[in-house]
């Protein structure tokens, strides 16, 4: 059995990120929506930007619970807030200097490393509700549930359409939608099966 304890500091240094990639992201797909010239991907990225808006409000809520201002500073969330904003300046930078395609390739790339960031935040967090007791394990575990399934979708699936488009890129033939949009996978497992079956949808 899981000891039912851990760190409060930690808990709350992890909020707090939580809290910079949410905005963070936010402004990630504000700016790759503007670089995404394949229409199926700009509506799948108008989505997520909605769900993001409202997973800030969910991180919100867990900075009431644990009593923390989710505008405070500390070391983590200024790295990753400088992430953020060096993922949304590549995405300008690609946009100025490229081809449409290769910055909506870019805009991919910048937010399969976004929600990298963003999914092992809710996995770290759905780590500490599994042992957490009381009202904050009740946040918790209710938050975590809330959200779990879409940072699965917006990682899985923008990683099948990062890899697709960067096979177009080298003039190959490429599933559009990629696979894991087609079978809607939702888990690891899942959009590794979707990837071995892109030969036969071609």
């Amino acid at each position: 059995m899981p000891k039912s304890h851990y760190d409060s500091h930690q808990l709350d240094d992890l909020v707090l990120q939580m809290m910079e990639t949410e905005l963070g992201g936010e402004q990630v797909y504000r700016t790759a929506i503007t670089c995404a010239i394949n229409p199926d991907l700009k509506k799948e990225w108008e989505g997520y930007l909605e769900e993001t808006l409202a997973h800030q409000n969910v991180v919100r809520g867990i900075c009431d619970a644990l009593g923390l201002d989710p505008d405070a500073q500390s070391p983590t969330r200024a790295v990753v807030k400088h992430i953020g904003t060096s993922l949304v300046q590549a995405m300008q930078l690609a946009k100025k200097s490229g081809t449409p395609e290769a910055a909506q390739l870019v805009a991919c790339e910048s937010v399969v490393h976004a929600e990298t960031k963003d999914h092992a935040n809710w996995e770290l967090l759905g780590q500490v509700a599994k042992v957490a007791t009381g009202d904050v394990g009740h946040t918790l575990k209710v938050a975590h549930k809330a959200v779990e399934k879409d940072e699965d979708h917006h990682l899985y699936h923008t990683k099948g359409w990062c890899r697709e488009l960067a096979i177009q890129a080298l003039g190959m033939p490429a599933v559009l939608p990629p696979p894991e949009e087609v079978k809607n996978v939702e888990t690891a497992i899942g959009a590794s099966r979707a990837e071995q079956q892109r030969t036969a949808m071609l």
